[in-house]
């Protein structure tokens, strides 16, 4: 049933017997589909009805947002807000801790340096005046 040995996918026949190109059919598809969509996109009816679900889901939106405040829910951007200042307070709570660590290890080391003061001072002889 095909024509000259080309594969099916290279030739369409119509119903009238007419070959088309591979190419051709893929034109021409592309055509039909880009008119379908002007058409679409021209159609007021449609275009009030696509108008309306977004208006729709906008109220449906606001509705949801004064519901979850009258209940006292949080948002997701409340959460997103609520995390960012955690991770802030974290960051701030280590600087911290480290700076605390450094002072103890400062006390550590001046209270060794103190009680080494005292050992030398009792170790050495005290000096007698002659009167």
């Amino acid at each position: 049933m095909q024509k000259g040995g080309g594969s099916v996918m290279e030739e369409f026949h119509d119903q009238e017997g007419q070959e088309y190109s591979q190419d051709s059919l893929r034109a021409r598809s592309e055509q039909a589909l880009g008119e379908l969509a002007q058409a679409l996109i021209d159609n007021p009816t449609l275009h009030n009805a696509v108008t309306a679900a977004l208006g729709a889901r906008e109220k449906a939106i606001e509705a949801q947002r004064a519901a979850m405040h009258a209940l006292d829910i949080p948002s997701a951007g409340d959460l997103e807000r609520v995390e960012r200042r955690l991770r802030s307070f974290s960051q701030r709570l280590e600087e911290v801790e480290e700076q605390i660590d450094d002072l103890s290890r400062e006390l550590g080391a001046l209270r060794r340096q103190l009680a080494k003061s005292d050992d030398q001072k009792e170790k050495k002889p005290a000096k007698r005046t002659k009167t």
